[in-house]
């Protein structure tokens, strides 16, 4: 065991420090940091460089080896070389020009590449080369000059500064009125001096551009940017005031050349000067010169703003017209002139515009909508606003063809670059800014206020309708008032769907025709010659209202003065009244004739011979308080309804198309007037969609909240007061006929206010956005609009339910289920056939006017109490053998009928009730009582209890009561029962 060694430990891993011992290196996890120069990094170094003045460069690069380098870098001369400008702005002519003088003057025959020159310690410059650094605080060494055959931008840089540096230097040492003429001594041309340019001296020695661009080289050489010199902010100075006697000279050939109509010497005028110039655009001394001397500006008082108020109060546009017409023939004649004669960059037209629609076109605009605002009607200061907003538009038009003009001639770029769509459109928006604030806020009042009236005019009238007392065979009495008779004459004309032979075609065309008013143009200019084209005229005298707006064929003619239209398919031909109603030539004015299709055609024609050979007492009352053309329904003249009821509950007057329509329209109109002003940018484009937005939500609320339920909730309350004991035996319930007439009106306003969102507002807004207003309120606005039809239909099936009752009770004879020995009848009963039509012809007409939900709701409803009702009635009756064949077949009817409704909670149901018309027929006491005891029979939906209910009503029950309960209960009295 002492001859083994003792074991030591072993790294498996070698520590840094011994990988560094044996030559290796350690992987750093942060990337190298960049050598310093001094003290400092060379990102910052580079930032000092370029606050620098370049005669301090060479001062600091010789601190160095390191800045020597950092100097020579392009990164620090790029950004002096980029302050010149000197590509930007076609500069590299005059070095040129200067280059080849000074070459003259100084009789040098070498290249400038080879050329050495002698550099002072002030302010010269001169090549950096490579030094020890200097110790001691005394100045380094004259450095030697040696230029690279490559360019870069050091060296293009230094070819610019020794050729500019002299005539930097030059103004500091010369009187400023003799400046321009020493300037001119450092080129070819001595003898041509720059102070007073005539248009003698364009041709002797530089010419105006030449010169211009000298001075604008020196004043960017002169530029905090570059600061080539220690005393560059003095000579900043001097060179201005040169530069401004320069360009005074230059207004002064300029106004010249005006005068003489001489467009190649403004034009050489304009761009020297814009050359030298400055400061603002907006302030260009000559573009502002030639502007003020434009003669559309003094003569305003030839044009008279009031003169567009007719003498009845409307608007007339055509003075406005003819103002406008001006106002483009100048813009058209004087832009023209300044796109040939002013430099694009200096954006003359634009100014000049500008000038013109805040000098010229706003004062007429605001004395025009100062007079609208002054009068009561508030909707000529809607109309005069929005008609002057499309005039002044016109100057876009204008301002785009002008330069499209330019832009056709040749060496010319394109005609955005002289004027660009969003310039020109900004030119009318901020000058009618001032006016948008108002504007939009009477919009929205004026609707609110027109939608108020409309639904309050509504109600008034409505307020005055009392029902007719009837006499006891159902016929009106003659003591009806006036006021009654004119409120029927005046409504109950709007299209019927319940008496129409295709409801749903009714409905169709209703939309239709409503659908080509909304493509129907809008003139928003008011003009004296009324629509054109069949355009409606936003406000004006020619807007349709009512029902007439869903004929747009047999709409049209003049807005000023009733001319007759002989289109669409009237025989006799159509006219349009002064007020814009559309009447029938033959016929009183205010009437007119609704298209329900082709398959109305020949009843339609039928009802127009009919109305021909007898008078309608319809034209003969007066419009209403909003006037609106009445209609002649194109259905047949049949009715539904027994003449007890024909004016009673006619519930079907609370709602109205025509009302719709009345409400609908406004906002079209305001709609159409909003939109004129939909391309506005910024703050004022938000406006105008949150005005749009907010024109529709109170249209939602003024059809939904103020007529739609409304006059649902009146109709649900008139028909809970129905009684049918107090009315004749029929299978309709006049009531509830009359409400499905207002489901049909409510179905159709809810289409059409779908139809206007489609066609005129889902463009504003985006349809998928849950949580826009819009969105939120028309969904709102559908919702109760179902939810009046569900409580409505709630109502109506209790009605309903009512008559079925007092059918089947006044019907049902005494011995209608007991009947004599005789012949057996085993059809239904007449009052089962009479509960069955009332039913059908309910529920038929229900189709297509709700949504089937609602109407499966309605069906379930109707099934489960006609039920109730159906049970009760055969607890009231006796029944014997014969008579349980009878109780079976009005048993199998009402399945069918039920079966036709295709609801399968309440086949079932009745299933089970056809099966306990069985109990009736059978004879054996003990298999009656087993049938009573099976609860599987009737699927667990009577209990037995429940079964012998109905078995009591067997009119042999006595014979065989005590049979049916020992069986049923197992009873014996006899042997059970026990007497203490």
């Amino acid at each position: 065991m002492d001859k083994f060694a003792t074991l030591e430990p072993v790294r498996l891993y070698a520590s840094s420090g011994a990988r560094l011992l044996r030559g290796g290196t350690v992987a750093s996890k942060n990337p190298p940091t960049p050598a310093l120069i001094g003290r400092l990094p060379p990102d910052l170094h580079h930032l000092i460089l370029f606050f620098l003045p370049i005669a301090d460069v060479p001062a600091y690069a010789s601190s160095s080896r390191a800045l020597n380098s950092l100097v020579k870098e392009d990164k620090f001369w790029d950004v002096r070389w980029s302050a010149l400008g000197i590509e930007q702005h076609g500069l590299g002519v005059v070095l040129d020009t200067l280059e080849s003088a000074q070459k003259v003057q100084l009789g040098a025959t070498r290249s400038i590449q080879s050329a050495t020159t002698v550099v002072s310690n002030d302010d010269d410059f001169g090549d950096f080369a490579t030094a020890e650094p200097v110790v001691g605080f005394g100045m380094p060494p004259p450095l030697s000059l040696s230029f690279s055959t490559a360019p870069t931008k050091r060296t293009t840089y230094i070819r610019v500064h020794n050729l500019l540096k002299p005539l930097a230097l030059a103004l500091g040492s010369t009187a400023p009125h003799l400046i321009l003429s020493t300037l001119s001594t450092f080129f070819v041309s001595p003898h041509s001096p720059l102070a007073s340019p005539t248009p003698q001296n364009q041709t002797d020695g530089l010419p105006l551009r030449t010169r211009a661009k000298a001075l604008h080289l020196l004043a960017l050489f002169l530029s905090p940017a570059v600061q080539p010199l220690r005393s560059w902010s003095t000579l900043r100075q001097a060179l201005q005031t040169a530069m401004d006697r320069f360009d005074a000279g230059l207004l002064a050939a300029f106004d010249s050349a005006d005068g003489r109509g001489d467009e190649e010497g403004m034009r050489e005028a304009a761009e020297s000067s814009w050359e030298v110039w400055t400061g603002n655009p907006t302030e260009w001394e000559m573009g502002k010169m030639w502007a003020e001397k434009r003669e559309i500006f003094y003569v305003q008082g030839q044009w008279d703003p009031l003169a567009n108020f007719t003498t009845d109060g409307t608007l007339d546009f055509d003075p406005m017209d003819e103002f406008m017409g001006s106002v483009l023939k100048a813009i058209q004649e004087h832009g023209l002139r300044a796109v040939r004669v002013f430099p694009p960059a200096a954006q003359v037209l634009v100014s000049f515009a500008e000038r013109v629609a805040n000098d010229v076109v706003a004062e007429y605009i605001t004395t025009l909508l100062t007079q609208a605002r002054a009068v009561t009607n508030s909707s000529i200061f809607l109309q005069a606003t929005a008609a002057s907003f499309k005039e002044a538009w016109r100057m876009v038009d204008a301002l785009l063809r002008v330069a499209q003009a330019r832009a056709r001639d040749k060496d010319v770029a394109k005609p955005e670059d002289i004027i660009t769509t969003t310039k020109a459109e900004d030119v009318v928006y901020q000058m009618f800014e001032s006016n948008m604030d108002e504007y939009l806020d009477e919009e929205v009042e004026s609707v609110k206020n027109v939608f108020d009236r409309i639904c309050k005019a509504w109600d008034r009238e409505l307020a005055t309708y009392a029902p007719a007392p009837l006499l006891t065979n159902g016929s009106t009495s003659l003591s009806a008032s006036v006021e009654t008779q004119q409120y029927h004459q005046q409504h109950t004309s709007q299209p019927r769907f319940l008496t129409s032979q295709n409801p749903a075609q009714v409905k169709r065309n209703v939309l239709a025709s409503f659908t080509s008013v909304l493509l129907l143009p809008v003139t928003i200019v008011p003009r004296t010659v009324g629509a054109v084209s069949g355009a409606i005229v936003s406000g004006g005298t020619a807007a349709v209202q009512g029902i007439a707006m869903l004929n747009p064929t047999r709409w049209g003619g003049s807005a000023g003065g009733g001319g007759k239209y002989s289109g669409g398919v009237s025989k006799t031909g159509w006219g349009a009244s002064g007020n814009g109603s559309v009447y029938k030539v033959s016929e009183v004015e205010g009437s007119t004739v609704f298209e329900v299709g082709d398959a109305d055609e020949d009843v339609h024609e039928k009802t127009q011979l009919a109305d021909e050979k007898e008078p309608d007492v319809r034209t003969q009352s007066g419009p209403r308080a909003s006037p609106s053309p009445t209609i002649i329904s194109s259905a047949t003249s049949r009715t539904l309804v027994s003449s007890s009821s024909a004016l009673e509950n006619k519930l079907e007057l609370l709602l109205s198309l025509d009302v719709a329509l009345e409400v609908i329209h406004a906002d079209r109109e305001a709609l159409k007037r909003v939109e004129t002003f939909a391309g506005y940018p910024g703050h004022y484009g938000h406006r105008v969609r949150d005005t749009i937005e907010e024109l529709f939500i109170l249209m939602l609320s003024a059809l939904g909240d103020e007529h739609l339920r409304k006059g649902f909730a009146k109709a649900t309350e008139q028909m809970r007061e129905y009684k049918p004991v107090e009315h004749e035996v029929t299978t309709s319930v006049a009531p509830l006929l009359q409400f499905f007439e207002l489901v049909h009106i409510g179905d159709t306003i809810q289409s059409m206010v779908q139809v206007y969102f489609d066609k005129e507002l889902a463009h504003h807004i985006d349809r998928t956005d849950f949580l826009n207003a819009v969105v939120r309120d028309k969904k709102r606005f559908e919702n109760a609009l179902d939810d009046s039809v569900a409580g409505g239909l709630n109502a109506g099936t209790e009605v309903l339910m009512n008559q079925v009752e007092h059918i089947l009770v006044t019907l049902t004879g005494p011995r209608e289920y007991y009947p004599e020995d005789g012949p057996l009848d085993l059809g239904p009963t007449r009052g089962c056939s009479e509960v069955i039509k009332c039913l059908e012809m309910h529920c038929k007409l229900l189709k297509g006017s709700t949504s089937k939900e609602v109407l499966e709701v309605f069906y379930q409803e109707v099934g489960i109490r006609l039920i109730a009702v159906l049970q009760k009635h055969i607890k009231r009756q006796i029944i014997s053998l014969n008579g349980g064949f009878r109780v079976i077949a009005d048993l199998n009817t009402y399945y069918s009928f039920i079966s036709s409704l295709r609801v399968p909670s309440i086949i079932s149901d009745f299933s089970h009730l056809k099966m306990l018309g069985h109990v009736y027929v059978v004879e054996d006491a003990k298999d009656l009582a087993q049938i009573v005891r099976d609860v599987t029979r009737y699927g667990g939906a009577y209990r037995p209890e429940d079964i012998y209910e109905f078995i009591q009503r067997r009119s042999d029950w006595k014979k065989i009561e005590k049979t049916v309960d020992k069986t049923m209960y197992n009873l014996s009295f006899k042997e059970d029962c026990v007497v203490f």
